[in-house]
């Protein structure tokens, strides 16, 4: 901005000049000094380790109950000094991300918490219609996740699915192994993370928390007893086959299909389970019969 100012030449008496002046003077625009702008501090080094951690539990990567590497170890990693690092996870730990074990070391706090309050639990457990709500609302999200895997996923998501996938062959069937049960899960989880959705992760593994506490129904128990095994690896082969391909519709029909087949499962199971108490029923009071 350029200030021009008109300076009187001609002899004429002061007092006509001073008017002049003080126009040019009050009209001027000049800048305002407040403008919304401070200082940029310095990042503490602790402070970028506690967004690199944070980022990493939001994301699914590091998860609850696992161990943290050792201190030297870690730190050498992130590349700080170790007073930094012990500053970074004292916050993290108080903020409840971390937890310390005495002589075990640092882990991921259980930061999934549950989805339900304890005593909304008890009636999940005790309710035969509960487990179908699960299991329909498992079936509706769990497709989301697959449509998503396969058209969001990166090629390492689809890796991290197969190598599973291949891991649950080896292992055998569910109903005998409570590894091969637990890789089920991890399968599952595993298309979640590949969906990239982080609300849909953490609400989801808490729902599979419930899943493996036995809350809605007995895993080994239903896999043994009305389902085989080749039925349910040839589903997981048809979920992982269109993942592979990329072919979001078919992967979602394919988890639809699977969950599908879980809940006629449970109805058949929960159908036995009557007919044997009716069994037994009659069964006793024949024994009990006089004559």
């Amino acid at each position: 901005m350029s200030i021009v100012l008109t300076y009187y030449f001609r002899t004429r008496d002061l007092e006509d000049c001073l008017p002049k002046w003080s126009y040019e003077l009050t009209n001027l625009k000049i800048p305002s000094l407040h403008m919304p702008f401070q200082k940029v501090q310095p990042e503490k080094l602790s402070a970028a380790v506690v967004r690199q951690i944070e980022k990493l539990i939001l994301r699914g990567i590091l998860r609850p109950g696992e161990r943290l590497p050792a201190e030297r170890e870690l730190s050498e990693r992130l590349g700080v000094s170790r007073p930094s690092l012990r500053d970074a996870l004292a916050d993290l730990q108080e903020r409840g991300l971390l937890a310390t074990r005495a002589g075990s070391g640092v882990f991921v706090a259980d930061v999934l918490g549950s989805a339900f309050s304890p005593a909304l639990i008890q009636l999940f457990a005790s309710d035969d219609e509960a487990v179908f709500d699960y299991l329909t609302f498992r079936r509706d999200l769990e497709g989301l996740a697959a449509e998503r895997a396969a058209r969001f996923g990166s090629d390492a998501d689809l890796a991290v699915i197969d190598e599973i996938f291949r891991k649950m062959v080896a292992a055998g069937d569910p109903a005998h192994s409570d590894h091969a049960a637990e890789l089920d899960a991890q399968f599952h989880s595993a298309i979640l993370e590949a969906s990239h959705n982080v609300v849909l992760l953490h609400m989801m593994r808490s729902m599979f928390d419930l899943l493996r506490k036995g809350v809605f129904y007995n895993r080994r128990i239903m896999f043994g007893q009305h389902t085989t095994f080749e039925a349910l690896l040839d589903q997981h082969r048809a979920i992982n086959a269109a993942l592979q391909a990329r072919d979001p519709a078919a992967a979602r029909a394919a988890v639809e299909i699977h969950l599908d087949y879980v809940k006629q499962a449970l109805e058949e199971q929960n159908r036995a389970d009557r007919n044997a108490e009716i069994a037994a029923q009659r069964l006793e009071h024949e024994r009990n019969r006089v004559g």
